[in-house]
């Protein structure tokens, strides 16, 4: 395989194509609109199905319809885009058929800006729309492991028959790295059992998310919850450097982890037993490793792209045993390492060094 200079949304495209995807429905919004460009070309010449939608609402619900039939089917946007799909997400969930969602994320709230940042995790990992469910949602750092993930993302989505989420950065979006693009996989030429592919010569199949009593309601919720279960403790992701002696274990994640890798390193220069841990799975989020790790240091101080979100789930992981410190920048504003290093040594020197 050839190593290439690439985009970070055209390479998001292409790894989907890769993977197998059959049917995309998008609607441009910055900064992801070159991943639904280079849909519109590439679909086409594969004979695959692209539709630019008329609004994200219309983009989601035709995933949505393409996913009952069994296709694999994607969609992107960026936040503004992805708040007008969250009934959509819901019915998907709801419905238990697989799709898979880029969520290329800018400043907020409101239309905000296009610059990069991460002020989406609350909405993609505590539902991405009404009801008791989380997605699958997947965070890259480059462009080389947006291109990964997004394999996983399709086969996670089909073997869960879920939701996942891949969410990058308008940073990750934006940037050109080498990178190696996965062969093509051969489209499936069989539909799924449950698909809605007709019903001749055999049963038919129901697919929807509406169950009027009460009773059946929460039979379907249980069922659901059992299978979050399983996700839950089958696929947690996450990354490490430096963890071994650590004192004091920066998280971040996405281009927010990549930098902060720079500051730990810079750190360990200086002396200073600081590690990383880079979730790459935000939900279901790596607490069994957070919750190893509080064991025996004396301090996190997460790193992000906003006012502070995953942040909570660092604090709920840890069980209360350590301080969890945070340093953030919003609105599109992206931190450099020489900003986080000084918060390390800051945190470092006070709960550490003095043990204040």
């Amino acid at each position: 395989m050839a190593v290439e200079l690439m985009k970070g949304n055209v390479a998001l495209a292409e790894a989907a194509i890769r993977a197998g995807v059959e049917a995309y429905f998008g609607y441009p919004i910055t900064p992801q609109t070159e991943l639904l460009e280079h849909m519109a070309k590439r679909m086409p010449e594969l004979g695959r199905a692209f539709v630019q939608a008329e609004s994200e609402v219309a983009a989601i619900n035709m995933v949505y319809g393409a996913a009952c039939a069994g296709a694999r089917t994607m969609t992107s946007s960026s936040s503004p885009g992805i708040s007008l799909m969250q009934e959509g997400f819901s019915y998907i969930a709801g419905s238990e058929v697989p799709a898979v969602i880029v969520d290329v994320m800018r400043g907020g709230p409101g239309l905000g800006n296009i610059q990069p940042s991460q002020a989406d995790y609350f909405q993609v990992t505590r539902s991405a729309g009404h009801g008791d469910y989380h997605p699958i949602v997947l965070a890259p750092a480059s462009v080389q492991e947006a291109i990964d993930l997004m394999g996983l993302a399709f086969d996670l989505a089909d073997q869960y028959r879920h939701l996942v989420f891949v969410v990058a950065d308008g940073l990750i979006g934006q940037m050109m790295e080498p990178a190696e693009m996965p062969p093509m996989q051969p489209l499936r030429q069989e539909r799924p059992d449950w698909a809605l592919t007709g019903a001749e010569g055999r049963e038919v199949n129901t697919i929807a998310s509406l169950e009027l009593h009460a009773e059946g309601l929460e039979a379907v919720n249980l069922r659901l919850q059992a299978k979050l279960e399983t996700i839950r403790a089958a696929e947690q992701r996450s990354t490490e450097i430096l963890t071994e002696d650590a004192n004091l274990i920066v998280v971040g994640y996405g281009t927010a982890g990549r930098i902060a890798q720079t500051a730990v390193l810079q750190a360990r220069q200086q002396g200073l037993k600081v590690g990383l841990l880079r979730p790459i799975s935000l939900w279901p989020f790596p607490e069994e490793r957070l919750s190893e790790l509080s064991d025996r240091v004396q301090a996190f101080l997460v790193v992000e792209m906003n006012a502070g979100q995953m942040v909570d789930d660092v604090r709920l992981a840890s069980g209360g045993q350590v301080p969890v410190r945070f340093y953030g920048r919003m609105g599109g504003m992206v931190p450099v390492p020489e900003e986080i290093l000084h918060e390390i040594v800051t945190v470092y020197e006070k709960l550490i060094t003095s043990g204040v």
